[in-house]
């Protein structure tokens, strides 16, 4: 394995993925995905607090693997620079691999929500679907021309992108104004056309944000483990300031009284306090990993993968669903087939590794 390869990563993105598949998992065996945490429309409401939490930990993993995603770039750049690559070949490479991804959007990952909805008796989706590959894509190809940007200005630029939305959200702006391109860079849409859930600059914040974290751990990796704990209890308590005044911040106020309507914020676009609680809770995680690398192995067998894991378990869980749960099993007796699918995946993983591994530097089986 590379020497360059951090562990502590390699096992938080393994972590956010397990959690993750619980999503999907409640989507495709047990039936009870809520609606999406939309900056518009209908808000998601639990029965149970078991229903509300077996989402919310899911919330961790697409802020991670945005911020993961562009600490990886700054750290393979900084890695390939040593093996002689040259700006020019890690930009292209870059371009490639985000281009990659939105094209994997539209010929795999589209295919397996379509094939999982109607196994699992949901009913179709959106001929046109642009989720996390199509957000994934877009900021890799972009953060490709910014990951050499200074550090004042890339911070600069990942706070107003994340700000935006709710800048436009809020004002008299005219949101349908040059839609569907509104929706697919800046505030989440859904048309008879398309729906789009990631649209690509206020994730590309947090992609910018990884840049930088990148750059710390090149500089001290020890020190940036030991701050990620500092800096996640920090962001931490700003989420809570911010969403108690219950303003800007939160694109939409609390549905209520009580500590589910509390914790349940808008994530599609990202809000501010979304965004404060998650990336907190991930830096909280990184440092606790850093402390206990040699119990994080198997976590990192996931985290080594994560485009092959991501595309196989939608596939895996749609047909674990079809054939044994068609009816749906409800949250709780889904939780053991999320485990017996994650022991599958981690063979899979594992083998895939190893193929991986063997291949070429530049070989497109080692993109997943």
């Amino acid at each position: 394995m590379s020497p360059h390869r951090l562990q502590p990563l390699d096992a938080l993105r393994g972590f956010i993925m397990i959690v993750m598949a619980l999503d999907h998992a409640n989507a495709f065996i047990a039936h009870a995905h809520p609606r999406p945490e939309f900056w518009s429309g209908p808000f998601p409401t639990y029965p149970d607090a078991l229903a509300f939490l077996t989402r919310f930990v899911t919330h961790l993993a697409a802020p991670g693997f945005f911020f993961l995603m562009g600490a990886g770039i700054t750290l393979f750049a900084d890695s390939h620079r040593e093996r002689g690559w040259t700006e020019t070949a890690t930009t292209q490479h870059f371009i490639a691999r985000g281009l990659l991804l939105v094209a994997l959007q539209f010929l795999l990952e589209n295919a397996a929500w379509q094939i999982g909805a109607i196994l699992s008796g949901g009913g179709a989706l959106l001929p046109v679907y642009f989720g996390v590959l199509y957000g994934l894509g877009g900021a890799m190809f972009l953060a490709a021309f910014l990951r050499r940007a200074p550090s004042s200005l890339l911070a600069l630029l990942s706070l107003v992108l994340l700000l935006l939305p709710e800048v436009l959200i809020r004002s008299d702006f005219p949101l349908d104004f040059l839609s569907p391109l509104m929706g697919l860079l800046l505030i989440p849409s859904a048309s008879r056309w398309a729906t789009i859930y990631y649209p690509i600059l206020p994730w590309l914040g947090l992609t910018g944000l990884g840049l930088l974290f990148g750059r710390l751990l090149l500089q001290d990796r020890q020190r940036t483990y030991q701050r990620s704990a500092v800096a996640g209890v920090a962001l931490l308590a700003l989420f809570v300031v911010v969403r108690a005044l219950d303003g800007f911040g939160n694109i939409r106020s609390a549905a209520g009284p009580g500590w589910i309507s509390f914790l349940n914020v808008v994530k599609y676009p990202p809000s501010l306090t979304f965004v404060l609680l998650t990336l907190g809770a991930n830096l909280l995680l990184l440092s606790l990993f850093s402390r206990f690398e040699p119990w994080t192995k198997h976590l990192v067998v996931f985290g080594r993968s994560p485009l092959f894991f991501y595309i196989t378990h939608l596939y895996l869980y749609g047909l674990l669903g079809f054939f044994f749960f068609p009816e749906g099993t409800g949250i709780l007796k889904m939780y053991p087939i999320w485990l017996i699918g994650l022991a599958i995946l981690y063979f899979l993983c594992l083998g895939y590794g190893r193929f991986k591994s063997r291949q070429a530097p530049d070989a497109l089986w080692r993109f997943a």
